[in-house]
């Protein structure tokens, strides 16, 4: 059961990288005026990868649970705003609204790692490393819209 749990998230996630693949960074991206401390382009994809394998293991282990439905609305609702970011901030070129959704998708992801670690301690753990990220994503997207005042 875990397995087709964990594939049927896996999915969902999936769809939610696509936004990826349809709005990347390009030249726009590396022209802008970036903080020295911004991850190299390669480390997006790797820790997206990683955080997806985690979040869709993470609710497979919840899933089952009695009394789950509360977390997983929570883990919809992050994966929902995660789907959100790219288009707004890649496709539209618009920081201050992805900075709004990004400062959403924390609190969906702190509350969605807080109804885990009620229901099952390593599902809520799993969820750490994706806060970890969106924090940094988020500082990142605040240092270039700070930097980069023209696309607010």
């Amino acid at each position: 059961m875990f397995w087709i749990l964990f594939l049927l998230f896996l999915v969902v996630c999936g769809a939610s990288a696509t936004t990826g693949s349809m709005f990347q960074p390009g030249e726009w991206y590396r022209a802008l005026d970036k903080p020295t401390w911004t991850p190299p382009n390669w480390v997006f994809p790797v820790t997206w990868t990683v955080l997806y394998l985690l979040i869709s293991a993470a609710a497979a282990r919840v899933a089952p649970l009695d009394g789950s439905g509360v977390a997983l609305g929570l883990w919809a609702m992050q994966i929902a705003y995660n789907t959100l970011w790219t288009p707004i901030f890649f496709g539209l070129r618009r920081m201050r609204p992805a900075l709004i959704i990004i400062g959403v998708l924390w609190l969906a992801v702190a509350a969605t790692m807080v109804a885990f670690l009620r229901l099952d301690l390593w599902a809520g753990l799993m969820f750490v490393p994706y806060l970890v990220w969106v924090t940094i994503a988020g500082a990142l997207n605040a240092s270039v819209l700070r930097r980069n005042p023209a696309y607010a």
